[in-house]
């Protein structure tokens, strides 16, 4: 079966869904998923895993993520950026550039950031952008995010662009609006390009043509999205026993108390994830790759 992960640069315009389904056409393959939805109108990077590799998706998206954004100022949406209908319109100054600066620095660290009505976040069964698109608001409770960076690029009367490193679960359009009640002025996200999920970086994706064009090249090994794991190499029995279930002995003065591990065998292949238990020398097997 095939298998791996493809860096893809998703187009403005089609939803993560359409990625997979233009990636389950040219793989002749069901078994496809994705790692981060995109809005439809955001470019950028959608980590892609086929086949067995979509064991490892719950492991890509805790994952920190890179945007570049741009803020228009003077309205505001009901979705937040410039595809909903406006709500609010404000003759608005652009504040000082180092105003701007001392704004967006106030959002570094960890913060309490409130979700969107217009996301997939589910109350009750119900996904809130379907509440939302009824016309029905409902109370959301605040999320534990991280800023871990956030730069100004541009200014200009009307538009300022920032760069932005963030915890997984961050809503950019929501950051946007939060900015906007800081320069007391409607905002809205104009664009968005994600940049980067963990290692997977833009300059190294590839749009659809290209992976219609070349499939196989543009396949990458299941463990390349791994890298923030430490990696631990077994002998030829441990690997054997790791790939049957077995908890498997480490060294002592081995850390990674309670840390995921990248697993592989004397060959160096992948074969897996396991996790040390705490206080002990030993380390369990939480997903094996290959059987057998």
């Amino acid at each position: 079966m095939i298998g791996g992960l493809l860096n893809i640069i998703k187009p403005p315009g089609m939803t993560s869904h359409d990625v997979v389904s233009f990636i389950r056409r040219t793989y002749s393959l069901k078994r496809v998923g994705h790692a981060g939805t995109l809005d439809p109108a955001a470019a950028g990077v959608l980590p892609v895993a086929l086949g067995p590799a979509t064991r490892m998706l719950e492991y890509m998206t805790d994952c920190d993520k890179s945007y570049r954004v741009e803020l228009t100022i003077g309205y505001e949406t009901d979705t937040g950026d410039d595809t909903g209908t406006i709500t609010k319109s404000m003759d608005c100054i652009m504040p000082a550039q180092s105003k701007i600066i001392e704004v967006l620095a106030s959002f570094l660290g960890t913060i309490e950031q409130v979700p969107p009505m217009y996301s997939a976040i589910k109350v009750q069964g119900k996904k809130l952008y379907e509440l939302a698109r009824a016309g029905i608001t409902i109370e959301r409770k605040a999320r534990t995010i991280t800023i871990h960076k956030i730069n100004l690029l541009k200014i200009d009367q009307r538009k300022f662009l920032f760069d932005v490193t963030c915890s997984k679960g961050t809503y950019i359009r929501s950051l946007c609006t939060d900015i906007g009640e800081k320069i007391n002025c409607p905002v809205v996200m104009s664009f968005l390009v994600r940049t980067r999920v963990g290692s997977f970086s833009l300059d190294q994706a590839f749009t659809l043509e290209e992976i219609e064009e070349n499939a196989e090249g543009a396949l990458l090994p299941v463990d390349n999205a791994l890298d923030y794991m430490p990696k631990v190499v077994l002998s030829k029995e441990t690997a054997s026993a790791f790939k049957h279930g077995q908890n498997i002995s480490m060294s002592t003065d081995e850390g990674y108390d309670q840390a995921l591990l990248r697993i592989y065998d004397h060959q160096n292949l992948f074969i897996g994830i396991g996790q040390k238990k705490y206080g002990t020398a030993v380390m369990i097997p939480i997903k094996v790759l290959v059987s057998g």
